[in-house]
């Protein structure tokens, strides 16, 4: 049985079929790019830039929420609760985020030249 397994022959016919399927691999990938234009990459900066603006923009939200309901307009108290911890809890983790990059810049400082 392992005498079959090992053969030459059987050992050919396996690596015809890897190949093929290989090949099939291939073909389906070239014809996947095909016709699609490669989408630029937001750079680091404008990555950043657009993470503090939507950060800024959940505070700006949950302050018009907030002087809406204290004014008595009609608006649940709990879209108002949530709206402030969705504020909260992205200022909190831009600052974490924050704190980190400055951590790495400092030991990069540290680091012997």
């Amino acid at each position: 049985m392992v005498d079959k397994i090992n053969s030459p022959a059987n050992i050919q016919a396996m690596l015809q079929t890897i190949k093929k399927h290989e090949a099939e691999v291939k073909l389906g990938i070239q014809e996947e790019t095909i016709g699609k234009a490669e989408v630029p990459q937001p750079s680091f900066l404008q990555s950043v830039k657009d993470a503090i603006g939507s950060v800024n923009e959940a505070a700006q939200a949950s302050a018009i929420r907030k002087t809406a309901y204290e004014k008595g307009e009609d608006i649940p108290l709990t879209d108002v609760v949530l709206s402030m911890q969705r504020s909260s809890v992205a200022f909190e983790a831009t600052l974490q985020i924050r704190n980190k990059v400055l951590k790495a810049y400092e030991e990069v400082l540290r680091m012997p030249v």
